[in-house]
């Protein structure tokens, strides 16, 4: 009898083990192939697909525990999400724009607990149902106007601190969005996702709280989407 709870114990250790460091590959391939401004250097990962690779199969194997804190289901499912656009990008590369794909967002690329995922599905039923607006900053759709795939893992521990940081460097970018006393040029995030920041007054004081520019009683556009491949030249 002792000897097999000392077992059971290893095995949860070993399980817990697994689960904090199942990132660790991700990190690594993104501080290795994605420089600080999140462009991505797809040709050189090309070469090397099979860690990515390895990395999906072990988020599969992984899903996070239903005790697992919110900020490690988050940190879990954005990474999930940024791996398989990176990997839908490298099967098809070269490629000018992910919307030259087919269905892009649409088709079968992640089954977990037997249930199969798209991106939009990752995106749409799990990750904005979550109550956490700052997805849309740490996603990354693999295009120019997209917020930058951030050259390291998410990671529980670390994860208010990464959103804070994403959506900051967001929001003040001015090839994304350009703020000034009485005009606000969004992206277009703010637009389609509008609903995930609350009214037109909460949306506002969510920009006011990251944004570096003051503003007041700002006349609202939004910019043109540039699709475009986020690679580096």
């Amino acid at each position: 009898m002792k000897t097999k709870l000392f077992f059971i114990v290893i095995l949860m250790c070993f399980s817990l083990q697994a689960q904090k460091n199942k990132h660790t590959r991700w990190n690594e391939m993104l501080g290795k192939y994605v420089d600080t401004l999140g462009n991505v250097d797809y040709k050189a990962w090309s070469k090397e697909t099979a860690n990515l690779e390895a990395y999906i199969q072990t988020l599969k194997r992984l899903p996070p525990l239903e005790s697992a804190s919110k900020s490690a289901k988050l940190s879990y499912w954005i990474n999930a999400y940024n791996a398989l656009t990176v990997q839908l990008i490298l099967q098809n590369y070269p490629t000018e724009s992910i919307r030259d794909l087919n269905e892009p967002w649409e088709r079968k690329l992640f089954e977990v607990k037997n249930k199969s995922y798209s991106l939009g599905e990752i995106e749409h039923q799990i990750l904005r149902k979550m109550d956490e607006p700052r997805i849309h900053f740490a996603i990354n759709c693999a295009s120019a106007s997209c917020p930058k795939l951030l050259n390291e893992a998410y990671q529980e521990k670390k994860l208010e601190f990464q959103l804070s940081q994403a959506t900051r460097h967001f929001v003040n970018d001015t090839t994304k969005n350009k703020i000034s006393h009485d005009q606000l040029q969004l992206s277009r995030i703010f637009l389609w996702f509008g609903n995930d920041f609350g009214s037109k007054s909460e949306r506002l004081q969510f920009i006011a709280r990251y944004s570096k520019s003051k503003f007041k009683t700002p006349k609202i556009d939004y910019l043109p989407y540039n699709w475009s491949l986020n690679e580096s030249h």
